[in-house]
């Protein structure tokens, strides 16, 4: 009799087994999925061995239904990496091979192309004279590129102008099956369009002489320093021994300027996963890149799991972003995952950022990474002036100082763009009653709500619920609410009043939410000429203006004092990446941060050293105090609506853990309450642990995992595991 070993994609730790029905005994494998009784329902599974013995009486086993797959859905190389993750991150492998693929797939659809339709032009259309659509300016557009064969992104048309370009015989539907063109017996190398320095053609030289082997490499370059032509490069290399290129990026919607200047340099097939994808089109990405008929993929995290035919080289671009780790479920980090991936694929994986992560500097600097540089900007661009502000004494109005004012109205008069940063979104982070003192408090997070004016809402910034402005004080019934303190829309509404004739165009989340908005607005922006830019992070994201004289961060106190270890590293990263935009290409630029501490010994370090002596001074504190890099973490959450089975399923740990494990390096904070102790209704608590060995904790973890799925009070919370935390909670 042969067993299937089998996971499920639930919440457990275990492995179920069921018996092969003999007319599926000779094509069922490892990596397979099946039909299988769980309970009282049909469930999906996934095989992960085959053996001819149980832990369980045959009797009481179950058959499997049937098989989906003919052959494993996973190569060797995947398959490898997620067990070896699912085994680090202490989750369970059910949960990971599933999350591993699309979401068709999850739900049992059969993993083969379905046939697709696309627009094309007609014999009509070809020959069309595209100015007799100038009534209809959306056609005009959509037939312009369809006349040039340049991508259409269906986003950006609605159905009415498809339907618009048919009925006048221009364009007509036809159905593909797959991508026609093998692009690796055409692919001709590009001519390169840019000057390199010589330092951009050290970092292209030294990885494409790796390109048969693994290798990371840190490519740490100044902001504009000209990375992404590194990356360009590099891939060319890896795109003519006909191989495929993976590029992950913190956030695909920030990034638009990148992902055009690879589909203009590249006449490859280049799929870009992000969130917008419909299932169905995320599915044939998949399969296609499988086979090898995709040669670039571009996406956020998940994206390291795409299949590939014949992977050649991975790119983490802004390696140091936090979005890289996964924040709720299986808390994985998608740059150690993908530097495993590269190992086991045995290829090079280069990882680029102006403002590289401690951890990957420390390995950089203890040669476990080649370290590149790119110091100079490209076009010979100069780093910016940069002065601190102190606003100690001055009046200030929605964040803005008389100074910085006068600076803005300097740098505009010269026909230049001004960028001022605040990491604060919403009009006011506080509505509070002038007569008691009451404050409009999200009931449950505990948290005040930001108000949005646009909006006319209360908005809570940690579960993101929105509640109406009320008209009166719950407590004292006084009309008089007023709002305290100021966010990017408050900060935008005064510049407004200041500069009447300037365009001022707001990026935040709240501004970006709609598809293709924040497309529109650096297109608005590059444009040139007079421009304020108001935003928050993502302005710092990867963005060229290269207009922008003068940036102004408005508010840094904040993430001076903080009680988070890392908070200084992302004000330092955040702080480079901000100032960096300032100055590009042939004009002189200028950064002024406002404080109410000049004397910050961080921030002098960063302006007069740079990143480079901020990173190497905080890696000296970490070592001292024995912080990661130097030690190694795990952060045990677990949460409730009683706020009492969760602390208590914390003490049993602490407990269980002084019983059996009295090993003096294993270091134990809490049980405490959580850096936000309510969220969304659920009292949240948290247990550090920490060890000088990584092996030694992951030991730890693996028995008290099987412990804790047995206690009643695990039932009784929502409890996980966050290994390698870069946050609290």
């Amino acid at each position: 009799m042969l067993i299937a070993k089998v996971v499920l994609p639930i919440r457990l730790h275990q492995i179920f087994d069921y018996i092969v029905p003999d007319n599926l005994c000779t094509i069922v494998g490892a990596g397979q999925r099946i039909k299988v009784p769980f309970g009282n329902r049909q469930a999906i599974g996934i095989i992960t061995a085959l053996s001819k013995d149980s832990e369980f009486e045959l009797d009481k086993l179950k058959t499997i239904h049937s098989i989906i797959d003919n052959q494993t859905l996973f190569s060797a190389k995947i398959w490898q990496l997620l067990n070896w993750a699912a085994n680090y991150y202490h989750y369970p492998l059910g949960e990971v091979l599933f999350h591993a693929l699309p979401i068709l797939l999850r739900q049992g659809k059969l993993a083969a192309l379905q046939e697709t339709q696309i627009w094309q032009l007609t014999e009509k259309g070809r020959h069309f004279d595209t100015q007799l659509l100038s009534r209809s300016i959306k056609q005009q557009a959509l037939l312009n590129l369809l006349q040039a064969d340049q991508p259409v992104d269906n986003q950006d048309f609605s159905p009415a102008i498809f339907k618009g370009l048919q009925d006048k015989q221009l364009i007509e539907k036809v159905a593909i099956s797959s991508i026609t063109n093998d692009w690796r017996i055409d692919f001709q190398p590009q001519h390169m369009p840019f000057q390199l320095n010589q330092q951009q053609h050290t970092a292209i030289n030294e990885i494409v002489r790796q390109l048969d082997k693994f290798t990371a490499f840190l490519l740490e370059g100044v902001t504009g320093s000209g990375k992404t032509e590194v990356y360009l490069q590099a891939i060319q290399s890896v795109l003519a021994q006909g191989r495929q290129a993976l590029v992950l990026v913190p956030e695909i919607g920030l990034t638009p300027q990148t992902i055009k200047r690879f589909q203009q340099r590249f006449n490859v097939p280049i799929v870009v996963l992000h969130s917008a994808m419909s299932d169905k089109a995320r599915l044939a990405a998949w399969l296609q890149c499988r086979t090898g008929d995709i040669a670039i993929v571009i996406g956020t995290r998940s994206a390291l799991f795409t299949p590939f035919s014949n992977l050649g080289m991975i790119i983490v671009d802004e390696e140091h972003d936090s979005s890289f780790k996964q924040q709720e479920g299986w808390r994985y980090h998608a740059r150690d995952l993908a530097i495993l991936r590269a190992k086991i694929e045995q290829i090079p994986i280069v990882l680029g950022s102006a403002t590289p992560s401690l951890e990957t500097l420390n390995n950089a600097y203890n040669q476990r990474y080649r370290h590149l540089l790119l110091t100079e900007r490209a076009g010979n661009a100069q780093l910016a002036k940069q002065t601190i502000l102190d606003i100690k004494g001055l009046v200030l109005t929605a964040g803005l100082s008389q100074p910085l004012t006068a600076k803005i109205k300097q740098h505009l008069a010269n026909n230049n763009q001004v960028m001022l940063f605040l990491n604060r979104r919403g009009f006011s982070p506080l509505l509070i009653c002038h007569d008691c003192g009451w404050i409009a408090e999200c009931p449950r997070c505990d948290r005040p709500f930001t108000y949005h004016q646009k909006q006319h809402k209360l908005i809570c910034h940690h579960c993101d619920t929105p509640r109406t402005i009320p008209t009166q004080c719950p407590k004292c019934g006084s009309t008089h609410l007023v709002p305290i303190g100021f966010g990017t829309e408050q900060l935008e509404q005064q510049l407004n009043i200041l500069f009447p004739t300037i365009p001022v165009t707001r990026i935040d989340r709240d501004s970006t939410q709609k598809k293709g908005s924040l497309d529109q607005y650096l297109q608005a922006i590059g444009k040139g000429g007079k421009h304020i830019l108001v935003g928050t992070q993502i302005l710092a994201k990867g963005h060229h203006f290269p207009d922008v004289t003068l940036v102004g961060i408005v508010d840094v106190d904040g993430a001076l004092f903080s009680s988070d270890f890392r908070a200084t590293e992302r004000f330092a990263q955040i702080y480079m990446q901000v100032s960096g935009r300032a100055g590009r290409e042939n004009k002189t630029g200028e950064v002024i941060l406002q404080t109410y501490h000049p004397e910050h010994p961080l921030l002098n370090n960063l302006l007069h050293n740079g990143y480079s002596a901020f990173a190497k001074q905080t890696l000296a504190e970490r070592k001292s105090t024995l912080l990661p890099p130097f030690s190694y973490q795990a952060l045990i959450h677990a949460a409730d609506r009683n706020n009492q089975y969760a602390p208590q399923l914390l003490q049993k740990i602490v407990d269980w853990l002084h019983t059996y494990h009295t090993d003096p390096s294993l270091w134990l904070l809490g049980p405490s309450p959580a850096n936000q102790p309510k969220k969304a209704g659920y009292y949240r608590w948290q247990l550090l642990l920490q060890h000088g060995q990584r092996a030694k904790l992951q030991a730890i973890l693996s028995e008290l995992v099987i412990m804790i799925e047995k206690w009643s009070e695990a039932k009784n919370s929502r409890w996980s595991i966050d290994v390698d935390p870069i946050d609290g909670w």
